[in-house]
């Protein structure tokens, strides 16, 4: 083969790409981090899926079961859990004002027979749990259902005269606060003490009033049977809702799974926090966390504008710079004993002297309350927010500085209108960073405002309408507080679950509306940094 043969056959062999069967190095790393994020999703899915089944699990309407024990012995109620290595299960027979507990575990092995009666209904009510049991053969159901829906108008008339019995009491509040500022003018202050004897007699007679018709009200009963044939007499205004589950298609199970989920949106909680709903909780995290947004996102961003545009680089920016990264990494109840000897014994403390000292001892700003909480929770984001700003500032092109500054923008008018614009992309990823550390944190609200049960929102109808003085109830709280501190430990489970559920929604549809506007902003200033 001579040479030009050689060559025109090497250019041939070149004309097609050459095949290897090595595998490149590191892809055994490739498939150990797509393992791992297969891993994380796999567990977090999983995560939710638990959630939403052992919380929702308690809203599904399950048919009623009686089972017989004996000649005599009998249980009705729902079947909660199977134990089949023990061959027992466990039910929710509800009426403790009769058997003491809700729940039961019931040996199989011990039943003579068991049924799903028709007849058998559940009624959901003010106290003491459910109502298992049948009605009474002198009542019919329409006259029970007609008894029970007046009880439910005369139960919303008592709500809203309880309601002005706190009118009365905010206006005696305003008169203690006027006859204080008042003390050295007699005769203002015979007139004012005069205007709250008044007030004193009718708040008197609406208090009468008030208790009179709860008592007629209360009085008023309807008769039911319980599973061992036992005359129960029931306050039809303590029934909340009328139930039948073995009679139901699967249309009106969802039915009632529905509205039994707005009412945990809508409905205050009872039974120490075991039943009802979740309006309070879900307003309050809310709240809190909204008003830590506004108090922490404008001192970060101005600190990492002045840190990132203004300081000059050295030791003390630097060590400046360690510290915010170490306060990250702080314990949140350190930020918690910081909150509650600074802004609530403190500030608080100076502010209950200086303008509301007529109700000494008793504090108003110096206690626990929403402001404190959120200027806590503020305080310990605030790093989260000054990094995410700096790495935001950081982004923005140095020619997109430059140029401002060639057509005779000034500094700040460079950073104000080019420079956080073209960075709010970075300022909301540590908005959305915030928001997610501070709805679940739980400690240091315990210190600085958080209650088990708030008897008023901080918004009200009342003036000024917004009191950030009023301690608040909260989602992560209402966790620890229904799981570790309930009495009835097996109600309890499902609302854990379920106030676990809107907890986690919350803070993802917090994030969401953040990721939203972060995206917009991006895309509108895609042609510079993003």
């Amino acid at each position: 083969m001579n040479a030009a043969e050689n060559v025109q056959e090497q250019a041939v062999v070149g004309a097609f790409p050459q095949i290897s069967f090595k595998k490149p190095a590191g892809d055994h790393w490739v498939w150990l981090c797509s393992g791992a994020l297969t891993v994380s999703l796999l567990a977090l899915i999983g995560l939710v899926l638990l959630i939403i089944s052992q919380g929702f699990r308690a809203l599904w309407p399950a048919p009623i079961h009686l089972i017989q024990m004996g000649d005599k012995d009998a249980v009705l109620g729902e079947i909660v859990e199977r134990d089949p290595e023990h061959d027992r299960i466990h039910i929710r027979r509800g009426n403790r004002e009769i058997f003491g507990l809700d729940f039961t575990w019931v040996n199989m092995d011990e039943s003579t027979g068991r049924e799903i009666p028709k007849n058998a209904l559940m009624l959901e009510r003010l106290e003491n749990g459910n109502f298992y049991g049948f009605l009474d053969n002198s009542l019919s159901e329409d006259q029970f259902k007609r008894a029970v829906a007046q009880g439910a108008k005369g139960l919303a008339s008592l709500h809203h005269m309880e309601d002005a019995l706190n009118d009365y009491n905010i206006k005696l509040k305003k008169l203690k606060s006027k006859m204080f500022r008042a003390a050295d003018n007699p005769d203002k202050l015979a007139a004012l003490a005069a205007e709250k004897t008044e007030i004193e007699a009718d708040f008197q007679k609406e208090i009468d009033r008030v208790e009179k018709f709860r008592a007629d009200l209360f009085a008023e009963k309807v008769a039911l049977v319980d599973v061992t044939g036992r005359a129960v007499s029931l306050p039809a205004a303590s029934v909340l809702r009328i139930v039948y589950p073995n009679r139901m298609n699967f249309f009106s199970r969802c039915w009632l799974f529905v509205k039994r989920f707005f009412a945990l949106l809508v409905d205050p909680p009872r039974e120490a926090n075991t039943e009802g709903g979740l309006f309070p909780a879900i307003f309050g995290t809310a709240l809190m966390v909204l008003l830590m947004s506004l108090f922490a996102t404008p001192l970060g961003v101005i600190a990492a504008v002045y840190l990132h545009e203004y300081a000059k680089s050295g030791w003390f920016v630097r060590w400046v710079r360690i510290t915010v990264n170490n306060l990250a990494g702080v314990p949140s109840i350190v930020y918690g004993i910081f909150g509650l000897q600074f802004f609530v014994y403190g500030i608080g403390g100076s502010i209950d002297q200086w303008f509301f000292s007529e109700n000494l001892p008793t504090p108003t700003f110096g206690t626990g309350g929403l402001i404190w909480a959120s200027l806590t929770m503020a305080l310990l984001t605030l790093p989260v927010v000054i990094v995410a700003t700096e790495e935001g500032l950081s982004a923005v092109p140095k020619g997109m500085r430059e140029g401002a500054l060639a057509l005779g923008a000034s500094q700040w008018q460079t950073i104000w209108r080019v420079v956080l614009p073209m960075s709010s992309p970075g300022i909301l990823t540590g908005v959305i960073l915030s928001i997610a550390r501070a709805a679940g944190e739980v400690a240091p609200l315990m210190l600085v405002g958080v209650i088990k049960l708030a008897p008023h929102l901080a918004l009200d109808g009342h003036f000024p309408f917004f009191h950030p003085e009023r301690k608040f109830m909260h989602l992560g709280f209402h966790i620890y507080d229904v799981g570790f501190q309930s009495p009835n430990v097996d109600a309890a489970i499902p609302m854990v679950y379920v106030t676990t559920f809107f907890l986690l929604t919350l803070v993802l549809g917090l994030n969401a509306l953040a990721m939203i506007l972060r995206q917009k902003l991006r895309q509108r200033y895609r042609s510079g940094a993003f």
